[in-house]
């Protein structure tokens, strides 16, 4: 057994499984989304979680999501696969390639894009990643908005002992490796690959929130050993751990997120891309945008 820091001791057990729910977003690209649907509708501080296609297109074919606007919550995006480019209303823009994160602190509000880079519109190829939304507190949800961009090369990354399981450290510590992003609620986001027979054991504090999604493979859940598959979401009871296992006798390894976070228990009003504390701040939030105070993209 492997524990990603140290020997913890109340492994959570497993409350439920998630299957996602296929939809279209943006311009019209697939994801699977096990929140917010009718069945769940977040995980306090998380409020969604999309996994971005795998999906191929042709030379010309690529969609995204075209200028939309935030506020009030943090986006968080993680290309596995494909190039995006994005552009915002406070003028800034970049990249996006394999294995980088994007890290968007909405805040007050931007008007935002998010489209297949020029490269992959002439070439096409194979666009997979995910988007989550991270809550704020109240205090925060009217801060200037910002952004950590963060390539491949900047994320941790850690192998265990016996080399059976390897993480990525996108948020908080696992394995002996820190995180590089700021996060304004406590969070951990950890992207693990386990081979056949490895075995994980993920301090998590204890009053934190946490779930694990499959992106491939066969994902064993818990001391009960909960079967959790490509596509599905397996939320964790209480406790000070998470463990994650892969059967030795699969024959492919297991790739995974790890989402856990402080709850901020405060009241959630959401409408689309804005999320406040109250219906009045919704209305506000639809009203300065209506009226152009969230900017626009003209470069």
């Amino acid at each position: 057994m492997t524990t990603a820091t140290a020997k913890a001791n109340q492994v959570r057990p497993v409350m439920e499984v998630i299957t996602s729910e296929r939809t279209l977003e943006g311009g019209g690209f697939p994801v699977r989304r096990p929140f917010p649907t009718a069945q769940l509708m977040q995980v306090d501080p998380f409020l969604l979680l999309d996994h971005l296609g795998p999906v191929t297109w042709g030379p010309g074919q690529g969609i995204g999501a075209p200028d939309h606007p935030h506020r009030g919550f943090e986006t968080v995006t993680y290309l596995l696969s494909g190039e995006m480019q994005h552009k915002d209303s406070a003028g800034h823009s970049g990249s996006l390639r394999p294995g980088d994160v994007q890290w968007m602190t909405a805040g007050a509000g931007v008007v935002h894009s998010e489209l297949p880079s020029d490269a992959f519109m002439r070439n096409g190829g194979t666009l997979h990643g995910f988007q989550v939304w991270v809550n704020l507190p109240a205090r925060d949800k009217m801060m200037p908005p910002r952004y950590q961009d963060i390539p491949a090369s900047r994320i941790p990354e850690a192998t265990s002992a016996d080399g059976k399981v390897k993480v990525r450290v996108i948020a908080g510590e696992s394995l002996g490796r820190s995180a590089v992003i700021e996060t304004r609620t406590p969070i951990l986001y950890l992207h693990f690959t386990l081979v056949p027979g490895a075995e994980v054991v993920q301090p998590v504090p204890e009053d934190f929130n946490a779930l694990a999604y499959v992106i491939r493979g066969e994902l064993r859940a818990g001391d009960e050993d909960r079967v959790v598959r490509e596509g599905q979401m397996v939320r964790f009871g209480g406790g000070d751990s998470a463990r994650l296992a892969v059967d030795e006798k699969t024959t492919e390894p297991a790739d995974l997120l790890l989402l856990a976070g402080q709850p901020l228990n405060e009241p959630v009003e959401r409408y689309g891309p804005f999320v406040m504390n109250t219906r009045q701040e919704i209305v506000q939030a639809i009203r300065d945008y209506n009226e152009g105070r969230l900017g626009k993209i003209d470069f």
